[in-house]
């Protein structure tokens, strides 16, 4: 949205904690050492360096005053004439307190970076102890059949296959098992039931263990509880399992809807609040006959309705009528591994290699920067051909003493 409305008339102020944006679908290849963090960040400020309207300020917002049209941040206050949150969505662990504590969410990129190097670590653990006791250590468990969790779950098993072998041959890789858990009937519960079955199949190749019509109920750090009674033994638990919208404290409770979203209009105004606007996950808009429960909460929603969001801004300047916002569905896709992909465009689903590089080409154009889409490219080739990319350091952040 503020790149749309780069260079009008409109002075825009960008606000986050961070200073760069990352890509969220390619996380899962930072955690399992796939890809360098680097190659999926962009620096907010080298993005808008040709607009001399947008500004970008590094801070977390705290709080807002709808009637001073006000918000409280890190730096400081800012007035504003128009607010839009698009605050997007964070781990949602169901009220679990035990669950938050101990497992792997991998919602941003420091989340992914300790991903790596608990998976690492666990390996190197694993040379310390003998064959009965290392299982612990060796087996993961993902929680989350959706998207996130069959990638993540595909990528663990070809590492198991034909990666960490070559890093730690004094282990047996017998030992180690990736195990899915998921409380639907089926993986990509989003996407058509041929597609679910597709990928379950891929799993299944890869051996990755997949339990379904399954909930994870509690997790010690040692033990993962399912819902079936059953335990696991484990000292890494995934999770990817549900989300929850950023809700920012001084918006009206009325506002509130399931998930943490913020109700919206058609014109993705929140409810109650003409000059506040909420766009992407953090987003509910329940008046679309198509979805009265609300967009899914995909990247497509998001950038459309920004855009849509940023014309209309654009429209007020010139007097034309606002357009109401209509999700566009293009299609949905996951990939499971090497050659193994599900795609599903309007009117058409295919799976295997072809969607595979469908997924890569999609994938690869929407990454911001021509370096970051270039080494993205590269290091995918060369992993394609030889399974053995050199980035599986385990790099801690010194604390200040």
């Amino acid at each position: 949205m503020a790149r749309k409305l780069g260079g009008s008339q409109y002075q825009v102020v960008l606000l986050d904690k961070h200073n760069y944006h990352q890509f969220q679908p390619l996380l899962y290849q930072v955690a399992t050492s796939g890809l360098e963090p680097s190659s999926i960040l962009f620096p907010f400020r080298k993005i808008f360096q040709r607009y001399k309207n947008v500004h970008f300020r590094m801070a977390e917002v705290l709080h807002v005053d709808p009637t001073k049209k006000c918000i409280q941040t890190s730096k400081g206050d800012l007035t504003y004439d128009h607010l839009v949150i698009a605050t997007g969505a964070s781990n949602n662990f169901f009220g679990n307190a035990q669950i938050e504590k101990r497992s792997f969410p991998m919602k941003s990129l420091n989340e992914s970076l300790l991903l790596r190097n608990s998976i690492l670590e666990r390996f190197e653990g694993a040379l310390d102890k003998d064959t009965s006791s290392s299982d612990p250590l060796m087996t993961f468990v993902i929680v989350g059949g959706g998207p996130t969790g069959v990638e993540l779950a595909g990528t663990l098993a070809e590492m198991k296959r034909f990666v960490l072998p070559k890093d730690y041959p004094e282990l047996d890789f017998d030992h180690m098992k990736i195990v899915l858990v998921e409380g639907s009937d089926r993986v990509l519960s989003a996407m058509h039931p041929h597609s679910s079955e597709r990928a379950l199949h891929y799993l299944e190749k890869l051996d990755v263990e997949v339990r379904l019509s399954m909930r994870v109920k509690d997790f010690d750090g040692k033990l993962v509880y399912l819902s079936n009674d059953e335990t696991i033994h484990s000292e890494s638990l995934i999770w990817a399992a549900g989300i929850k919208g950023n809700f920012i404290d001084g918006i009206p409770e009325e506002a509130r809807g399931p998930g943490n979203r913020l109700r919206v209009n058609a014109f993705n105004q929140v409810l109650g609040l003409d000059d506040v606007y909420a766009i992407g996950d953090v987003a509910l808009m329940e008046s679309d006959l198509k979805y009265p429960k609300g967009h899914p909460q995909m990247a497509q929603v998001a950038i459309q309705q920004g855009r849509n969001v940023a014309q209309n801004f654009k429209n007020r300047l010139t007097g034309k009528k606002l357009k109401g916002f209509h999700y566009r569905n293009f299609g949905s896709m996951a990939t499971i591994g090497r050659n193994k992909a599900v795609v599903e465009l309007p009117g058409r689903r295919f799976a295997g290699f072809f969607a595979w590089l469908v997924w890569m080409f999609v994938h690869l154009r929407s990454i911001l920067g021509v370096r970051n889409k270039w080494i993205v490219f590269i290091n995918w080739v060369w992993n394609y051909f030889t399974y053995n990319l050199s980035l599986r350091l385990i790099i801690k952040r010194k604390e200040r003493g």
